[in-house]
């Protein structure tokens, strides 16, 4: 319905957004008009910044090579990563954050500010400290994390960011600030 009446583009981007683009004046009501019909204004409004800045990899039951859930979990647990987000103040706040059901980063694991590799079901690998601009890749932070674990690990990081970060410092570089990883500033030291 939108393409019809659109005179503009549509763009992918490497983050799973559409960009609805060059809208011109005169058709601008009547794609909002659409774009509200079917919710996405709204939602978009009320979604956290972090969510809008989720990926995850299909894994179960898709993906043979998967050893957990990711598509179809990480909703759920961001449900939860939220209310720690909100309860901080950081609802507007873009983090990248990633998930993937196995290691072969289908989701792009090691770009996110807060990742997520599944070992096996129901426990994944956390990873912290990736650009937020994509530059610079995440390192190990945790291993065999269950969902009770994810959120205890997370909700004093979280914290800490909203109470303790500089002014225009992003997640990923909070984390290495303070100390909760080293920067990756080579391929060879991802794993150190």
């Amino acid at each position: 319905m939108l393409a019809s009446v659109h005179d503009g583009d549509f763009r992918l981007t490497g983050n799973q957004n559409l960009v609805i683009g060059n809208i011109s004046a005169e058709k601008k009501p009547v794609v909002e008009a659409i774009l509200d019909k079917y919710g996405i204004l709204a939602a978009t409004h009320q979604q956290t910044a972090l969510r809008q800045n989720s990926i995850a990899c299909v894994a179960m039951n898709t993906c043979s090579l998967a050893f957990a859930e990711a598509e179809r979990y990480l909703p759920s647990l961001i449900d939860k990563i939220d209310l720690i987000i909100r309860a901080n103040g950081l609802e507007k706040d873009a983090i990248n954050i990633r998930m993937t059901g196995c290691p072969n980063g289908c989701g792009r694991p090691y770009l996110g500010e807060i990742a997520f590799i599944g070992k096996s079901p129901g426990r994944y690998n956390l990873y912290l400290g990736a650009a937020h601009n994509g530059e610079r890749l995440n390192k190990l932070y945790r291993e065999m994390l269950d969902e009770a674990g994810i959120l205890t690990e997370l909700e004093p990081i979280i914290a800490a960011y909203a109470k303790d970060r500089q002014r225009g410092e992003r997640f990923g570089d909070f984390v290495i600030r303070k100390e909760y990883v080293k920067a990756t500033t080579h391929g060879t030291n991802f794993h150190s």
